[in-house]
């Protein structure tokens, strides 16, 4: 999709006879930029907790038509054994679809009472140089068995795994995907979550369109946006928002999550059938989704298949490992 594509509003023609026309898009709203492949957009099914359901969403996303650009897991690369990780790296490459991995401890599931609290505490963020260790300790493990998308929820976290990156204890081609669960809300901090070594960077799905714009005017990191949010995110529900979400926010990744769904993390044989049914359901939910993209004739633009890197990104300058412990006093 161009920044000047028009397509069909819905009930564009009905409406407008009955004098209740829509206005029209906005020119300048309209984002310039997309991935490098030229692409503005590309799809996530989200809560693909292990292998089984993998197999689930491979199976459904192929009889369903379903393109898929990249799978994501909550649970955390803990849950997952070596011979799990392995065997859903090697589903993923077969099919050129982007395997991503949440890393480490969160503040929510260890022993810290402050998130149990009216505040929240600090929510999911890694407490403590534990808490870090495991998840980098994680992250290691994971690309040692060819992961190459990482998911995170901590700032330092972000900052920590991608200094990793630019010295080589990373894969370079590893990527960063920021959590919803801590995900940006205004310009200034989506662009600060692109400097720390973010390579997409979800967004609550409450965001305004005006909101999604004038994020675009600071940064082209890619965004990753719910369609339909889990309810601990809200539940909210915006297939009818999708053409226009594509115009404002390429490049963007459409997440076909699930509403109305029992909580899944941290995930095992105890929530087996509810995965497999919810990852069955979200593919179904992403043909919804791209049918009605098709019928207002947006569903052009799409990113080819095997498509996962960002393109360049804004950085802050990594430091020297030194000045940090010194403080730049040598």
């Amino acid at each position: 999709m161009t920044a000047h594509h028009a397509y069909r509003r819905p009930a564009e023609s009905p409406l407008a006879a009955l004098g209740l026309a829509a206005p029209a898009p906005d020119p300048a709203d309209a984002s310039p930029h997309r991935f490098p492949d030229g692409g503005s957009w590309r799809t996530e099914l989200p809560s693909v907790e292990g292998p089984e359901a993998l197999a689930v969403v491979l199976e459904e996303s192929e009889r369903q038509a379903v393109p898929v650009h990249r799978v994501s897991q909550g649970s955390g690369v803990w849950m997952l054994t070596d011979a799990e990780i392995a065997e859903m790296v090697a589903a993923c490459a077969e099919r050129r679809v982007e395997l991503c991995l949440f890393t480490g401890p969160r503040g929510t599931w260890d022993i810290g009472a402050g998130t149990r609290t009216n505040s929240g505490g600090a929510g999911l963020r890694a407490r403590g140089h534990d808490a870090l260790a495991g998840c980098a300790e994680d992250a290691v493990r994971a690309t040692e068995l060819g992961v190459r998308c990482l998911l995170v929820a901590d700032e330092g976290v972000l900052w920590t795994l991608h200094r990793a990156r630019d010295a080589g204890i990373l894969p370079g081609d590893t990527t960063f995907k920021v959590s919803a669960l801590i995900g940006p809300v205004n310009p200034a901090s989506y662009a600060v979550f692109e400097g720390l070594g973010a390579d997409s960077l979800n967004i609550p799905s409450d965001l305004t369109l005006e909101h999604i714009t004038e994020i675009r005017r600071v940064s082209r990191a890619p965004m990753d946006l719910y369609l339909e949010a889990p309810d601990d995110l809200g539940g909210y529900v915006r297939m009818y928002d999708a053409a226009e979400l594509i115009r404002r926010g390429a490049p963007l990744y459409l997440k076909f999550g699930l509403s109305k769904a029992p909580a899944l993390y941290p995930s095992g044989e105890h929530l087996r059938s509810t995965v497999v049914a919810a990852a069955r359901e979200r593919v179904r939910r992403g043909r919804l989704a791209l049918d009605l993209l098709e019928r207002l004739g947006a569903a052009g633009g799409m990113s080819p298949l095997g498509a996962r890197l960002p393109g360049d990104l804004v950085r802050f300058p990594v430091p020297d490992p030194q000045d940090t412990i010194t403080g730049g006093k040598h």
